[in-house]
């Protein structure tokens, strides 16, 4: 399963990747999975390869799971194998951040870095905290709240933002308002008694072997190897109850 980027636009350069990955390891479903639930994909004990978010892998994942890397997807500003968020407000509105924090933050969910934890962490580095949030069960819902009024302002990854910016008008919509710091981007993983070298080696060749429209759309420069330490290491701010609750 490779759900984290596959919206409608790449869902075909996404099927030639994995055909790709498929080839290259000589076994594994002739489809990506779309139609289940990602965490039961994540803890399935025959999985072959899945993506999944930074956050999920540090509180629940790790231990029974095994990192097979880390895609670069090339981002500003960010090293190898790195991503941040972005925080977005609508384009007609002009507060700053500290003001944005008086009215609604858009998260997908609350166990998302780069959704809830990275920029709420960068809040909490400034001593501020929203007033109120909102889930909206993705980071493109998140995007969409913002820019019809039901929030005041969102984080995104880097990257959605920038499939965003490109495939729908949340440009016209929205701007930027600030970046986190950059963390260890989304990893791939695989179940406990696979082989996560082979794989590795398997998806290597993949993003190599990608034509050149595929991997520009997916915005794929290769794999890099993150420790599960610095997985580890990043921090985990505390849930939306627990932050209203302090306020």
């Amino acid at each position: 399963m490779l759900g984290m980027y596959d919206m409608p636009a790449l869902q075909a350069a996404n099927d030639r990747f994995w055909t790709l990955i498929r080839n290259h390891l000589g076994y594994g479903p002739d489809h990506l999975t779309r139609d289940q639930d990602m965490w039961g994909v994540w803890q399935d004990p025959n999985l072959i390869l899945a993506q999944t978010c930074g956050m999920p892998y540090r509180t629940r994942l790790h231990g029974h799971v095994q990192l097979v890397g880390t895609p670069d997807y090339g981002l500003p500003d960010c090293p190898a194998g790195h991503y941040n968020s972005v925080f977005v407000k609508r384009r007609d509105d002009t507060r700053d951040l500290t003001d944005l924090t008086q009215g609604t933050f858009a998260y997908n969910e609350a166990v998302s870095q780069s959704g809830w934890a990275a920029p709420i962490t960068h809040l909490a580095q400034l001593n501020l905290r929203p007033a109120a949030v909102l889930e909206t069960g993705g980071h493109a819902l998140s995007a969409q709240a913002v820019a019809e009024g039901k929030a005041d302002f969102a984080a995104l990854d880097a990257l959605t933002w920038h499939l965003l910016q490109e495939y729908t008008d949340q440009n016209d919509r929205l701007q930027e308002v600030t970046r986190t710091v950059p963390t260890p981007t989304l990893p791939y993983i695989t179940a406990q008694g696979q082989n996560a070298a082979q794989i590795a080696l398997a998806v290597r060749a993949a993003i190599e072997g990608l034509e050149d429209t595929d991997r520009q759309q997916l915005s794929l420069r290769g794999l890099v190897d993150i420790q599960a330490s610095d997985y580890l290491a990043v921090p985990n701010p505390p849930t939306p109850n627990a932050l209203l609750s302090n306020s």
